[in-house]
């Protein structure tokens, strides 16, 4: 029987004083993680701080039996994503895992979108992975291990309404994983993303009837199993939430293909359905692999000529 643990392990989890990095950090420790609380102790709003949410946790994991040390740095500077890093090195001399779960949001519809909403939004969740990635990687890498989480969402990756700011953040760490997994794979570094459907505070009234369906703790398992030393699974994207685990793909079809020099609108009208069908879908592992499939599309046509 396969069993997830993290004997002998450290994992950083930033945002992990309430809502799902709460439930990241208890679950962890519960399979043997020593864990690095971070959280800033803001609003949802991002306004505010203070200790006692990080402590909380703590304490709570300690109550198990487990090793927690909290940190209350932001992760929206990159002297603070630093701190919150060197935290685990310093008090438990590696870090094996970084779940970037740290989040706010300041939901606005596009027209009215101010650039002080904007970068709030970024600073947390995009140049926050960013932040904390980094330095961790250098960590990892030096160490030939590593399991790196980044959180994207469904408001990212299918659109939601007044959360511009917030959905260009979530499919900006989507691009970061990317390159963490394809830089990290030499090294033994895993990246992968998830997006999780959870009620929290930052969800607060959203899910209507369905919020008690959808507690914090329906997506731990899958989080927590992705950052594991069990986990060989990478450059890959999650959905949890619910009771449902799902894995998304982004894909590409073989599309429409003219060997006789550029193409002009009038022909890419007369070939949509071709542009647009999805009934022959690729996945690859980097972006590389598309132009392959180009040579390949290129080869073929010129074979029929």
């Amino acid at each position: 029987m396969s069993t997830v643990e993290y004997e002998g392990r450290v994992a950083v989890v930033t945002g992990a004083g309430g809502g799902l990095g709460r439930e990241y950090a208890l679950m962890l420790a519960r399979h043997g993680a020593r864990v690095v609380v971070n959280d800033l102790g803001g609003t949802v709003n991002g306004v505010g701080g203070g200790a006692t949410m990080a402590d909380a946790v703590v304490a709570e994991i300690e109550a198990l039996g487990g090793e927690a040390v909290a940190n209350y740095d932001s992760v929206s500077t990159s002297e603070g994503g630093a701190a919150v890093v060197q935290s685990a090195l310093d008090h438990f001399g590696q870090i094996d895992a970084l779940i970037h779960n740290a989040g706010i949001l300041r939901d606005r519809s596009l027209a009215n979108l101010t650039a002080q909403e904007l970068d709030s939004v970024l600073d947390v969740h995009l140049r926050g992975g960013f932040h904390v990635t980094v330095p961790a990687f250098k960590a990892m890498k030096e160490r030939g291990y590593g399991r790196i989480v980044l959180t994207s969402s469904s408001s990212g990756l299918l659109g939601n309404f007044g959360q511009a700011n917030y959905g260009a953040a979530k499919t900006g760490l989507v691009g970061l994983m990317h390159v963490a997994a394809i830089e990290g794979a030499r090294h033994g570094i895993l990246a992968n993303c998830i997006s999780p459907g959870a009620s929290t505070r930052m969800t607060k009234g959203l899910l209507g009837d369905l919020e008690d369906q959808f507690g914090p703790e329906q997506v731990a398992a899958m989080t927590v199993f992705l950052a594991s030393p069990q986990c060989e699974q990478t450059h890959e994207i999650y959905s949890a939430g619910g009771g449902r685990f799902a894995r998304y793909v982004i894909a590409v079809n073989d599309g429409w293909y003219t060997p006789d020099g550029p193409a002009d609108p009038d022909q890419v009208l007369a070939h949509l359905d071709e542009i647009r069908d999805i009934g022959n879908l690729h996945v690859f592992g980097q972006g590389s692999e598309e132009f392959a499939l180009l040579g390949e599309i290129a080869g073929r046509e010129s074979s029929f000529a």
